[in-house]
């Protein structure tokens, strides 16, 4: 949140129900995250975990009183998505914009820009740069880096080591960066080691990576723990980083 502006970056299933909790109509402390006041999103990438919840983003703040378009950026398939999702759910819309309840036209109606690398949106709060992660094969897939008038915090996305990463996030205020845990690696199959290796960052590497960049502050996120306890992911990250560590969990609120 910058202001009076929330950004969303991805969109999980469950999304819209923990931004609510977070309002004041549901025993929260951010009108920001009223869902009527949802209309900015930033997809890293299609992988469902990421977007699966994009049904709910759509349609149900615009039921909560959204009267202004959602605004959705994020890689190539975005608009398709969007589109199709608004599609699929014709009936719920024609039903409640004919019906008695009151509603608006505007607020089911998605904007997508899809990205390409550099400056992708800038407002008076802020601005948004987008950058190609190491997630793969997965070509279409981005990290973010945003630009406040006191902060530059940087979203990993789902990536491996990125070199493209690092060209932004030297000294970032804040860096969110997902995690695997090194020490649950050892209990996947051949198969997944090849994959996860590929696709994510182990604990150690993030420490490196973390000593390399050095953040003020290092939220891990996306975490697969496998088994593996929150002292032994933290551990791993200390063993190359001294810095500020903290692990991401739902409602967590960071300055």
């Amino acid at each position: 949140m910058v202001d009076d502006q929330a950004y969303i970056v991805d969109f999980g299933p469950g999304v819209i129900r923990r931004i609510s909790a977070m309002s004041p109509s549901w025993g929260g402390q951010f009108p920001q995250l009223e869902l009527k006041n949802i209309n900015h999103a930033f997809l890293t990438h299609i992988h469902s975990d990421h977007s699966g919840g994009l049904a709910d983003l759509i349609l149900t703040p615009w039921v909560m009183g959204r009267d202004s378009e959602l605004n959705l950026f994020g890689p190539k398939g975005l608009k398709d998505m969007a589109q199709n999702i608004t599609d699929a759910y014709k009936l719920d819309i024609d039903y409640r914009l004919n019906g008695t309840q009151p509603a608006n036209d505007k607020g089911f109606i998605s904007i997508v820009s899809e990205i390409n690398e550099g400056s992708i949106y800038k407002d008076s709060n802020v601005e948004v740069i987008a950058f190609r992660n190491s997630h793969g094969d997965l070509f279409e897939s981005f990290g973010y880096l945003f630009i406040t008038n006191d902060k530059k915090i940087i979203f990993s996305g789902d990536t491996a080591i990125s070199t493209s990463l690092k060209k932004y996030a030297k000294d970032v205020d804040i860096l969110v960066h997902e995690v695997y845990s090194s020490e649950g690696f050892e209990t996947k199959t051949d198969d997944w080691k090849i994959y996860h290796k590929a696709h994510h960052t182990s604990s150690i590497d993030l420490g490196i990576l973390a000593n390399e960049l050095n953040p003020k502050k290092l939220i891990a996120s996306h975490i697969l723990f496998w088994g593996a306890t929150e002292t032994s992911v933290i551990e791993d990250i200390k063993e190359n980083f001294k810095g500020e560590i903290i692990l991401a969990s739902d409602l967590l609120v960071i300055d």
